[in-house]
Formats: structure tokens, sequence, C-alpha cells
């Protein structure tokens, strides 16, 4: 059966769909790795011995009773954190005896991955693969999701962006403005994106990183452009929920991973119930099982008291400040979209329904959207994203005496660049030879933090001051210059630029000579 094949990873599940030409996208159950309504594979990944052991996958870790334990053979909520940094490496060739434990975001992965695509029935016969990256890590995700893949037989290989496939999965037409809120295991992310399409315009597609077996990672094509207009995310999600209620529920006790998972099973009823029950026994008590009881009420305000909402208002303030900036009125807003296994949470429900009233609520589909969104999505676009960070250009400031930091690219600005941008450097010391360029990352999360307390997620205001940079880990060399400068002499232009692969370039021409160096990279942007 030729069609597409679509895997959605996710924090907490995976979503597999499979669309032949001409007939309806279906949920793909891969078992034994997947669990039914619906039918997602768990993102879980347990890996005693890489040398001899087979991983278990999904379901078969909840089966085992393994996913709630604490050391290096789990792996759980690993996709927030893949290109999140530089780097981090990715599963390596070979033989298993290769690898160590604990496995890197990256390593688990691709291990993941690899083994449903090894779990494919085979009366399939996909070809074309289309992935899923989140909008905040897009570069570095999917120069990662590239190299998992390389090994793949499949002909073509596409990548779409979640909340356009979200939005498409949920049947919302071309051209339309989506507020995408994701509640995942993990993270909270708010997205407003503004689909291509409408009135005549071609519908957004998939951006095609492999056609007929070549490789396209380096191609010039003219891609069109879906666009994020504003974005907000927090490190918190479904998780930490619970955490919170097996805290509320058994102060005294400690987190094992079987109350988490009865504290798991109160949250999902609560969902489409008013009260919950289940029956847990303190690990090693030799006690009977004993009722743990939540109603709906008592969880909601568990929520509002750690912060839940504030923090939710607060992403959804940024969101819609970045629209106002771009003239966009709440009310212009075609739909809410909300994704995610928390999202069917009642509060996050009326939430939605009290903040963006008068907007219609699509949430049909909080698990499955990305997946079928993906499916529905044909190759050749790319999306323009925005920065979530910034980059800044440590400069000397002669008349203070003291470094300061220049805006280079702003949060909120869009890429790949629409034209560079210029600084001119002076040398500020008599017969001087080099240029230090140093550069950083302004620090601009939310107002509030996660930090732990006990083993608990808390919610804590960052104080209120002056901005903060963070250098990178990596500075790129120091430019030389061809005859030495002196103090106010202006000696280098420098032209900035982002790369559709999120890279910033910079091309060097020295004033005085008129000799111009090629654009070279620097490092990845966020």
């Amino acid at each position: 059966m030729r069609g597409t094949l679509a895997i959605d990873l996710g924090s907490s599940t995976t979503v597999v769909a499979y669309q032949e030409a001409g007939a309806a996208a279906q949920l793909l159950a891969l078992p034994p790795y997947s669990s039914s309504e619906p039918v997602v594979v768990p993102t879980l990944l347990w890996l005693s011995d890489p040398a001899r052991s087979r991983p278990l996958i999904g379901r078969q870790v909840l089966e085992a009773g393994l996913a709630h334990t604490e050391g290096p053979e789990l792996h759980r909520d690993f996709k927030r954190r893949i290109g999140a940094t530089p780097r981090s490496g990715t599963l390596p060739p070979g033989p298993a005896r290769s690898i160590t434990l604990p496995l890197s975001p990256e390593q688990a992965g691709a291990l993941l991955l690899q083994q449903l695509w090894a779990a494919l029935p085979t009366d399939l016969d996909p070809q074309r693969l289309v992935l899923t990256a989140p909008i905040d890590s897009y570069p570095r995700y999917r120069q990662w999701l590239q190299e998992v893949c390389r090994e793949l037989e499949v002909a073509e290989l596409a990548l779409v962006d979640e909340p356009t496939a979200a939005a498409i999965g949920a049947g919302l037409p071309a051209g339309s403005t989506v507020l995408v809120v994701d509640l995942g295991g993990g993270t909270i992310d708010l997205s407003l994106v503004a689909l291509e399409g409408g009135e005549g315009r071609p519908a957004p597609m998939a951006q095609l990183l492999r056609f007929a077996g070549r490789d396209l990672g380096s191609s010039r094509q003219a891609l069109r452009c879906a666009r994020v207009i504003g974005k907000a995310g927090l490190a918190l999600g479904g998780r930490d929920f619970d955490r919170w209620i097996a805290a509320h529920l058994c102060p005294e006790a400690a987190l094992s991973g079987d109350l988490l998972a009865a504290a798991e099973a109160l949250k999902c009823q609560l969902s489409n119930q008013e009260e919950a029950l289940v029956l847990w026994s303190p690990p090693g008590s030799g006690l009977p099982p004993q009722a743990l009881r939540l109603n709906r009420s008592d969880l909601e305000a568990l929520l509002r008291e750690r912060g839940l909402v504030a923090q939710l208002d607060g992403l959804l303030e940024e969101v819609l400040a970045a629209a106002r900036r771009e003239g966009l009125a709440l009310k212009q807003i075609t739909a809410v979209l909300p994704v995610g296994g928390s999202s069917r949470l009642p509060l996050i429900r009326q939430w939605l329904a009290e903040r963006c009233s008068g907007i219609p609520l699509r949430h049909e589909r909080p698990v499955e959207a990305v997946a079928l969104g993906a499916l529905a999505l044909t190759p050749g676009v790319q999306v323009r994203d925005i920065l979530r960070h910034g980059v800044s250009l440590r400069c000397w400031d002669q008349r203070s005496g003291r470094h300061h930091w220049q805006a280079v690219f702003v949060a909120g600005q869009t890429w790949p660049s629409d034209r560079p941008l210029e600084v001119v450097l002076a040398c500020s010391s008599p017969d001087q030879r080099s240029l230090e360029l140093v550069l950083g990352e302004p620090d601009n999360e939310q107002r509030s933090e996660v930090v732990f307390e006990g083993g608990l997620p808390v919610l804590r205001p960052r104080p209120a001051g002056e901005g903060r940079v963070q250098p990178w880990s990596q500075q790129p060399p120091a430019l030389l210059l061809e005859t030495p400068g002196q103090p106010g002499e202006d000696c280098l232009r420098l032209a900035f630029e982002i790369d559709p692969q999120g890279q910033l370039l910079l091309e060097v021409t020295d004033l005085r000579s008129g000799q111009r160096t090629p654009p070279r990279a620097l490092g990845p942007v966020r």
C-alpha cells in the first residue's frame, strides 16, 4: 500500500499516521508499542544494556511498570531537549556497545524513531515521510531529523512546523490566523500562526528535505512561507501537574513512580468527570491499597494556587502583544486550537473561553491533529520563523569607558533575513591590530521561571532589572586588521544576516583597503 507516513514525536505521546493515495488518513497502530483510544505510542524508552538488550518502547514500558522508575535506563521527556542546546550527538552508527547510558536526548529520540520505522507493517510502502518539528528549536531540530532519517529507505522526506500542522489537521482553511495552545507532558507553548494561502494564493506546504532520493538540504529552491506572528512558552506541563496532585494528596509520601501514576490517572479521569478515584499502595509498606480521591473543583483550585492560570495569562499577553505590533486584534484571529493531552482539562477550556471570547475553539482532535495535518501538507514550503531570544554584539563605549551590548537581531524579528544588518567597528587603542568579536543571547524569558523546591515544580517571579545577555559558549575568532588602527578610526564594516538554516552569517569589509571576505557561519540562532 503506497502512501505517505507522518510521525509526530511528542513529549508524552508520539502519533504515527498513514494515508494512501485517494484514501482517508488513519492513525497507525504499531503493536506492541502503541496504546489504544487514541492510537498513540507513549514517548517512553527503557534500555538496560545497550550492548545486549533491545529497548522497551512505549506501551511495553508501561506494562512492565517501569514508566516512573528512577535511573539511567528510563528515557522520557527528552523531546523538549532535542535541539535545545548545540549538538549533543545523535545515535552513533555501528555496534550498540558504543552507546553508553544515559542516552543524550538526540540519541533517545533517534532510537525511538528507528524502532517505530522498523515496526511498520510489512504491507505498507511509504513513498514519503513527513515529520513535525517544534517551532522554538526548528533549525537544530531539523538538522537532527535529517541525520536520523539519512538511512531510512524513503524517496521523499519533508518537514512541517507543529503549529501549522495542527491548524491544518483541525480542518482550518488556508489563510487562517490561528492561536495554537499546546499543553503537552513537559511544555506549554502558545503560537500565533498566519497560514499561507486564501484569497487565491497557494496553500501552505511542508519543507521538502529529500526528493527522488536526493538530499535537498543545500538546495536554493524558492519556497513559500507560512509566518509565525508571536510565540511564548514555558517548561511546564502535565507531568508537573501530576507532581502537584501527588504532593497535595500525600504530602508525607515520597514522589514514587506508583504515586505519580495514580496522580496522572486522577487527572485524566477529571478531564471528563467531576470526581475521580484510584487505589494506591505505598511501596514497600505491606499495607492494603488506600483510596485517593480528587474532585474537579479541588484540582482547579490546586492549579490556580500553583500559579498556572497567572502564567498562562502572561504567555497569552506576550503573544497578543506581538499581534498588536503587527496591527492584528484579538477578534481577527480565526480560531483557537488547543492541542496536547493537558489541553483536555476543563480549567484550560474555561480559561480559553474567557480570555478568547467570541473566537471559535477547535478542540476536536487535541492529540492527533498535528500528525493528520502533516499528512495534508505537500512538500514545498518553508516556515518563516521569528527569533525567540535574538543576538547581541559586545561593544566598547569610549565615553563611559565600559563595554555594553548592542542588539544585532532582537527577539520577535523574522528570519531568514530580508537584508543584512551592518555595524561599523572602530579601534579603541593605539596601533590596534585586531578587533574582538563577542556575541551573546539576550535573556528574554518570561517574568516567571520554573524551579524545583523539595522535588516540586514552583513558578517563581524573576526580579525586574536590566536585561541580561548570556555570551555564546563558543565565540568567533578576533578580526585581524591588515594595518594597525588608531583610536576612533573606522576600520571594519560587519554585515550580519540569518540564512534559511537559522545560521548567523558574517561578511566583513575592510573600510581602508576595500577588501571583503565572503560570508561565514558563526553559529545557530534561536
